[in-house]
């Protein structure tokens, strides 16, 4: 078997085991009670702004215009990209 013939084989064989893995993974049935559920905490979250950007998250494009939601984003930018509080200064042992 020349070099030409033996990676024809192999392309063959990729392509082949390509087409048959998607095939089962299309025809997969997924289990729906094994993936965790992603939804709002309960309602006594310790953060309120939490539920806020959930609203506006759901509200998809209309909450670029909600100026209750751009004030939320605003907000949590901010918590977000404050600067930390300054470190305690401890003298060093030496």
């Amino acid at each position: 078997m020349d070099g030409k013939m033996l990676a024809r084989l192999g392309a063959i064989v990729f392509v082949t085991v390509a087409v048959v893995a998607t095939a089962l993974e299309l025809t997969r049935k997924e289990d729906r009670s094994a993936i965790p559920s992603v939804g709002p905490r309960e309602a006594g979250s310790a953060d309120p702004l939490r539920g806020e950007l959930i609203r506006c998250r759901e509200l998809g494009e209309a909450g670029t215009r909600d100026p209750a939601c751009l004030r939320i984003w605003a907000e949590n930018r901010r918590r977000f990209l404050a600067p930390a509080p300054p470190a305690i200064d401890r003298p060093e042992a030496r």
